[in-house]
């Protein structure tokens, strides 16, 4: 039974947000994320379960609970895991809830590590380079499911 919760996890560091380098995320704090998604979502019907950790175990634990609790879909910005987390790629293939990756810059145009997303590997789709406005455009997109 899939039901109208849609988890959104954040990866190491994004707890920063607002202050990290605001040149390239820009301004927005996760809190300010998370309140722009309640009220996008409130219009869809959705309910958000907006989560951080910078532990990569607590992201897989995260993704099996979406599964075990039926969530309609998981919007991931892994942050740096993104580029090195064959394990979270894995717990991604391991549950059949869609995962979308979220990112606020654009990895593509950045240093060459952050070109490769094992993350895209197992996600249905990939939002990036639209800053806090990633999160709505990827919303959008689970409302469509």
């Amino acid at each position: 039974m899939t039901s109208n919760v849609v988890y959104v996890l954040n990866g190491p560091n994004l707890n920063l947000l607002g202050t990290r380098e605001p040149e390239i995320y820009g301004s927005d704090t996760l809190d300010d994320i998370a309140g722009m998604l309640e009220d996008r979502g409130r219009e869809f019907g959705l309910e958000i379960d907006m989560r951080q950790s910078n532990h990569e175990g607590h992201l897989i634990d995260w993704l099996h609970e979406a599964q075990a609790e039926g969530a309609k879909a998981v919007l991931l910005n892994a942050g740096g895991y993104t580029h090195t987390s064959i394990a979270l790629l894995d717990a991604i293939k391991a549950i059949r809830t869609p995962v979308i990756e979220v990112h606020l810059s654009d990895p593509a145009k950045r240093e060459p590590f952050r070109h490769l997303s094992y993350i895209g590997m197992g996600a249905v789709q990939t939002i990036a380079g639209h800053g806090a406005n990633s999160y709505i455009i990827a919303l959008e997109a689970v409302a469509r499911l």
